[in-house]
């Protein structure tokens, strides 16, 4: 059984210390299946599994009353496995024509104003964006009041770096409603700004999210 194997090689401790792209289509079926039956492992179903659709060229196609007719899969599991092939099928069909563009403050506002204008904290997001302006991750960074020590650049830029992101642009709210910037906003966007010339990543825009209302740091001559 799975729990008789030593812990860093199961399949789950496996993908957390190495990453998924370690592991093999069998380990990573066994993720989703979680259990094997009375008879065998998870990892021997996952291969039976494997096996009897030909790897995973067939598998993709695989129907639910298919995919139960495999001894140890219900329907629980089909539908797991099922789901997991969708996302897979819809990441794949993913274009970068797809993505929200920014070309001004107006639409970094328009990007996140109905997500930021109810929070009841401040929250510090960015937008990691490609050389074509297109939106390819949004990460909140920060969830508190804004404090040039606390919204360290490392955790700004870690992501840029990750990601690949040509430029960022920060967004923060006021709970209040009221986008006017503060001195502590006014000092985190130039030490992220100096940061980002450091680093080659330009930080674009900070924008203070308020109730229907933004202010542009940039626009303000801020930065």
């Amino acid at each position: 059984m799975i729990r008789d194997f030593p812990a860093e090689d199961r399949p789950r401790e496996r993908l957390i210390n190495n990453g998924s792209e370690s592991l093999s289509n069998q380990e990573l079926l066994a993720i989703l299946l979680r259990t094997g039956t009375k008879s065998e492992s998870v990892l021997q179903l996952a291969n039976r599994l494997l096996t009897q659709f030909d790897g995973l060229m067939w598998l993709k196609d695989a129907a639910i009353e298919e995919l139960m007719n495999i001894k140890g899969i219900g329907q629980a599991k089909a539908v797991q496995l099922s789901a997991a092939v969708e996302l897979g099928r819809r990441i794949s069909n993913l274009s970068y024509d797809d993505r929200f563009v920014i070309r001004s403050p107006e639409d970094g506002a328009n990007y996140v104003m109905n997500d930021m204008r109810f929070l009841s904290q401040e929250h510090f997001v960015c937008l990691y964006l490609n050389t074509k302006n297109q939106v390819i991750h949004r990460q909140t960074i920060f969830i508190g009041s804004l404090n040039a020590s606390i919204v360290h650049p490392r955790e700004v830029f870690k992501e840029a770096f990750r990601r690949s992101a040509a430029s960022i642009i920060c967004f923060h709210n006021h709970p209040s409603g009221d986008p006017a910037p503060s001195r502590e906003d006014i000092e985190v966007t130039k030490r992220l700004v100096e940061c980002g010339k450091m680093v080659g990543i330009e930080i674009l825009d900070h924008l203070v999210i308020g109730d229907r209302k933004y202010v542009s740091m940039k626009e303000k001559g801020y930065m």
